[in-house]
């Protein structure tokens, strides 16, 4: 696979902590207008331009992409900004209590995203792409790296071992106590990532379609991404939130489909096959079944969560669009799954990166928002431009 090395517009070294930013799909627009509120450099201000806006402005606004675009230019062209004078990757690493991963930040192709070497495992939404589409085209950039992996590849571990002992470029810790390092790399990495046979996106399947579609060829035709060895990643569990039933009491609607439910202590599932289903203020343990489908896909527990209890229970076919359900990542914790008795939550066993990679390997997709990976990259930190 092509990494390839970039001239990077980043922060000034003193700055990188004020500009870092959470990424923009992980917050609404009420959270990321409090967060930024007493922080002028944020690149929310970049990657959420509607806070800088009246309260209400439709986030599809003209006004929120030539917003978007001028933030963008103003901390390009200002002193807390720098366009380093080479290319270069980097290897960033992120830690949080007893987790650590690390990883290497460049430019992939969208050429390589088109032919399916950089293979996906979801849907996306159009209206989603087109936004963030306007977006890069508005500001000639992409903002905002995803997050791909691999097979783990003995000489990029040496290699970046020992990039790890040499002077770092940045180092802090964002609110969320998440370290942040980042290390200037030789020219000479890319050369290992050769022997990898394909990447596999794992958090920014709307950002990769999105710049495939806003690629004209050249420089736009490349887009940012730290790719991370599979060993490394932490994948946290996405849960549910189901509004309205029509009729009946639903802990017994789900034993008909599941067999029997127990009341539990836990709100945590122990183990795959498991689920703990929150309903009229009290948690209960389901053991999911079987499915009768075959495909990698269809043995997740998400997917057998939808053919065993939203599809039969609540008449939920498309999780994508029906407006009942919704999701809820599992950094969050199970409290925020305890809601109003007029809902009902599922708290479920977190999805595993074997299980992607087997349903990326088959050409399948899986249920929407199946992985919540955690710790998240911060934005602004390394920005790729293109005019």
């Amino acid at each position: 696979m092509k990494l390839r090395p970039f001239r990077a517009l980043r922060p000034t070294e003193d700055c990188v902590e004020a500009v870092a930013s959470v990424p923009y799909d992980v917050v609404t627009v009420a959270e990321a207008r409090a967060l930024a509120s007493d922080s002028p450099l944020s690149f929310l201000h970049v990657v959420r331009p509607e806070i800088d806006l009246p309260p209400g402005t439709d986030e599809h606004d003209d006004a929120v992409y030539a917003k978007g675009a001028q933030n963008l230019r103003e901390f390009r062209e200002g002193p807390h900004s720098v366009v380093e004078e080479e290319s270069s990757l980097y290897v960033y690493r992120l830690a949080i209590g007893g987790h650590t991963q690390t990883g290497v930040f460049g430019c992939v192709s969208a050429g390589e995203y088109d032919a399916g070497r950089i293979v996906r495992h979801e849907n996306t939404r159009p209206a989603k792409v087109a936004d963030r589409v306007r977006h890069i085209l508005e500001q000639g950039a992409h903002a905002e790296p995803v997050i791909l992996t691999y097979r783990d590849v003995p000489e990029i571990d040496r290699q970046v071992e020992h990039i790890k002992q040499t002077a770092r470029l940045f180092d802090f810790v964002a609110p969320d106590s998440v370290r942040h390092t980042v290390w200037r790399a030789p020219d000479s990495l890319r050369e290992a990532f050769l022997s990898v046979s394909r990447f596999y996106i794992a958090d920014g399947h709307h950002r990769c379609e999105a710049a495939s579609r806003a690629s004209s060829g050249g420089e736009s035709g490349w887009f940012p991404a730290v790719v991370f060895p599979m060993g490394d990643l932490r994948i946290l569990p996405y849960n549910r939130i189901v509004r309205k039933r029509t009729s009946g009491p639903v802990i017994e609607a789900i034993e008909k489909t599941c067999g029997r439910v127990m009341a539990s202590d836990s709100a945590v599932p122990k183990s795959k096959g498991e689920m703990c289903v929150y309903s009229e203020g009290a948690w209960h343990l389901v053991s999911l079944p079987a499915t009768r489908r075959h495909t990698a896909a269809d043995t997740l527990d998400v997917a057998r969560l939808s053919e065993f209890v939203l599809e039969p229970v609540f008449g939920i076919t498309d999780q994508r669009t029906d407006p009942r359900v919704s999701f809820v990542g599992g950094v969050r914790g199970t409290q925020a799954l305890e809601v109003d008795s007029g809902a009902t939550s599922f708290s479920l066993f977190a999805t595993s990166i074997e299980e992607l990679v087997a349903v990326s390997d088959a050409g399948l997709l899986m249920p929407p928002k199946s992985t919540w990976f955690e710790p998240k990259l911060r934005s602004g930190i390394l920005v790729h431009t293109f005019s």
